[in-house]
């Protein structure tokens, strides 16, 4: 039911992925391994990108863009918006 065993094949092929029904012992491992690598060059990239991140212009207060929560421009923009609200907020009072 499962296709019958192994074929042969020619055991002086070689490949990058192991040939032929590869399995390594330490795959798990690798993959992690392989992970977090990948994890660390996209927190180093995200970072790098972060900082150096500049807006031509202003958006407005009802647009969302998901650089607010990185953005250092936006973060001020936000920050001097919100001054300028209590500022007024607290002068009607």
């Amino acid at each position: 039911m499962g296709g019958g065993g192994k074929i042969p094949y020619p055991k002086h092929v070689w490949s990058p992925a192991g040939g032929w029904y590869a399995q390594p012992a330490n795959w798990r491992g690798n993959t992690l391994i392989a992970g977090a690598i990948m994890f660390g060059i996209v927190a180093v990239t995200w970072k790098f990108s972060a900082e150096r991140e500049t807006w031509a212009r202003k958006p407005e207060s009802w647009e969302w863009h998901p650089s607010r929560y990185w953005s250092k421009q936006l973060m001020q923009w936000d920050k001097e918006d919100q001054l300028k609200a209590e500022q007024s907020k607290g002068a009607k009072e």
